[in-house]
Formats: structure tokens, sequence, C-alpha cells
């Protein structure tokens, strides 16, 4: 079995990345498809990740590729999470991972409908379930693109209320509207567009995926056609790794997984004790990446692409990670990550390194602090899911 070690792994992330000397994107389609997928649960992270892979590009590039070209599209995919995919790939992210998210989240939310009494019993709920999403489905036809509050004033029903943890400290009464909305987007009806606000905001319009796209979204592999291809997606972008990595960032169950790696014909490597696999024919080393330093948004690809990550994350998870897993802003060099950034009320980059680096590695930080206060000139990012330095280094 080939040994694959930690210093080939950092040289493998930072060229197939994007993010060393010389190794960059030309655009934020190519940037995402070297990603497999961008993560797109904060909206800033999209503009940020594209950012840090392609030299010169702005919001408004990566917005036209969005919502003008829609050569990328925001759906949902592995893990239940938010996603930018490029159009060309949203088929097999559909196929392999969204269409089992849609089949839970269905009995997930008819259960809390009859929970809810909305309806009497399990299939009156599921009834009246697809009769407001037809409904729903027919008034944004009309409207061509709306957003939740003009589809709620449309259908009524959308503003019926849960009743979720009854009982409990954290009980809440949600408006089912979002639910709706998720469930017709997790099957693939709808598509979220433009948000509203700024390239910072959450909110977004809808459209019908006819309209957005012709044809919506193309005709999808089968199921296990399409975890084989996203399986392939994944090793060439984040292999070597494990059957634990990938099932986690797939959000699959062990055995699909495995039929997934076993179809791709993965091939095994020795990653210092672990059992991990790589593509076939991607056993020979990588050509070797000029030193290079890179500031990377809270939840970005990279450090969201392995379960276990203990071989570029080092010692400093408690600074980098919330308590749910999400990650921070983080800075790397070389393949590892050395600290951490963030912005203060007054808008420049501040940053704070975890280790001793070197004279050289600290003026590429340097450099890299100043191009960041440059690219966010007049925008302070503050992060959905904030890591215990990023909070330290945006006081003040």
């Amino acid at each position: 079995m080939v040994r694959i070690g930690v210093e080939e792994r950092r040289t493998r992330l930072g060229r197939r990345h994007r993010l060393g000397a010389g190794c960059q994107a030309g655009d934020a389609v190519e940037a995402a498809a070297s990603m497999a997928a961008l993560h797109a649960s904060d909206p800033a992270t999209v503009h940020l990740s594209v950012a840090a892979r392609v030299p010169g590009s702005d919001v408004a590039s990566t917005e036209r590729a969005l919502y003008e070209d829609r050569s990328l599209i925001r759906m949902l995919g592995m893990r239940r999470t938010v996603f930018v995919v490029p159009t060309l790939f949203a088929p097999v992210v559909q196929a392999a991972c969204t269409d089992d998210i849609a089949v839970k989240q269905r009995k997930l939310l008819v259960k809390h409908l009859a929970e809810s009494g909305i309806a009497d019993g399990t299939e009156s709920c599921g009834q009246w379930l697809a009769a407001v999403e037809e409904s729903t489905a027919t008034a944004l036809a009309l409207r061509g693109s709306a957003t939740a509050q003009e589809l709620s004033a449309d259908e009524p029903r959308l503003r019926t209320r849960l009743n979720m943890a009854v009982g409990k400290a954290y009980a809440a009464q949600p408006y089912v509207t979002s639910r709706v909305l998720f469930q017709l987007a997790a099957e693939g009806r709808i598509v979220r567009g433009r948000p509203l606000g700024t390239w910072l905001s959450g909110q977004h319009q809808w459209s019908p995926a006819e309209d957005w796209l012709p044809g919506g979204l193309g005709d999808k592999p089968s199921a296990e056609e399409a975890r084989v291809t996203l399986a392939r997606a994944w090793l060439a972008s984040f292999g070597p790794g494990t059957t634990a990595d990938l099932q986690w960032w797939a959000g699959w169950t062990l055995g699909q997984t495995r039929k997934a790696l076993t179809a791709v014909e993965a091939v095994e490597v020795d990653l210092d004790g672990q059992v991990g696999y790589v593509l076939p024919g991607d056993e020979a080393p990588e050509v070797p990446v000029d030193p290079w330093v890179a500031f990377l948004p809270g939840l970005d690809p990279t450090p969201m692409g392995w379960k276990e990550r203990e071989w570029f994350l080092g010692p400093h998870k408690s600074k980098l990670f919330d308590n749910t897993g999400n990650i921070g802003p983080s800075i790397w060099s070389d393949g590892r990550i050395i600290g951490a950034w963030g912005q203060p009320e007054s808008g420049e980059v501040r940053y704070q390194l975890l280790e001793d680096v070197g004279a050289d590695t600290t003026a590429l930080v340097d450099a890299e602090a100043a191009r960041w206060t440059t690219w966010l000139t007049g925008v302070r990012v503050t992060p959905r899911f904030r890591s215990p330095l990023e909070k330290q280094l945006s006081q003040g």
C-alpha cells in the first residue's frame, strides 16, 4: 500500500483547492468545480471563497455567474446544507443527496403537522401539505419570482403555525412557510434566486426551476450513478481521504459510501496508519507548490471537506470552531491552519497567528491581510457561525 504522508496531503490541498501560488482558478465556476461545491449556508462564504481562489474576482463577477449566466446555482445538497455548485453538476448532487433528504424531510414535516393538529391524522396532513405546495407553486409560477412574504400573501395557509417542542424551554410556533419552500426546493421544483438586499443577505427571491433554467435541473442520473460521480469528484479534490471523511461530507450511510468507493475503484493508501483512498492512478506525489498563504472565510469548503482534520488543523480546534462544528475564518500556510482573522467595526482585517511561522510567512500574512482589507472596503462581514477567536478579533 502506497503511503501518503501529511506533507503530501498539504501539497495536494494547495494545488487542488486553488490556493497555492500559481494554482488559482480562472473564474467562479472553475473555483466551485475544483471544490465539487462551495458552502452557502452563510451567503458571504460563497463570495469570499471565490475571491480566495480567483485573482481579481469581485462580488459582481460571482453574482453574474449566479444570477445572469446561471452557470452556478444555489441548492440544497450534502448533509442537508445549502451549497453553490456548477449548474451542470446540480443533477448529480440532486440525485446523490438531495432526493433522499426531500423524502426524509417530507415525512418529518407531515409528522410535525400532525402533532400541531393541522389536520386529522397523518394521511390528512400529507394531503394538506400537498395542496399547499401545489397552490404555492402555482402562485410562484404566476408571479415569475417572489419572496416568501409575497407567497404567503397569495397562499394564506403558509402562515399556519407549527407547535414545536411543546412544554420545553425552547418551545416555538414558527410559520410553516420556510418548511414548505424548503420542501419544494429539495424536490427541485423551485430555486433560490437573487438575495434581498446585498450579497450578505440570507433571504432570496424564489423562482420556478423551469423558469430559472430551461428544463429545470435537467436529466438526473440514478441515485447510485450519482453517488459514484460525486465520490469521484470528492476524491479528485479532497483525496486522499478516509471512508469516514467521505461519509460525513456527503451525508450518506456507511453502505452507500462503501458502495460508491468500490464502484469508483478507489485505491487504498496508507495515511500514517489509517486506510485512505485516492482515485485510480492518483497515488503519485503532487507537483510541489511554492510557499503560499490564504485567508479563508467561515465554512469555507477546504476545512469542511474532511471529518478528520488533525493533519491540517493541529491543536487549534477550540479557537477556530464553534460548539456545533462550524469553522470560523482561518489563515492557512502551505496546507495547514496557522491562525484566524476577523473584522472589527473599523472594517480592517485583523488577524492572530497561533504559532511562530517565521518572518517570511508573516510577511505573506501581512500582505494578505492588507489585500483583504482593500477587497472588503466599506463592508464588514460577520460570520453566521462565529468561532471564539473570530469574536475576539472582531471586538472594538
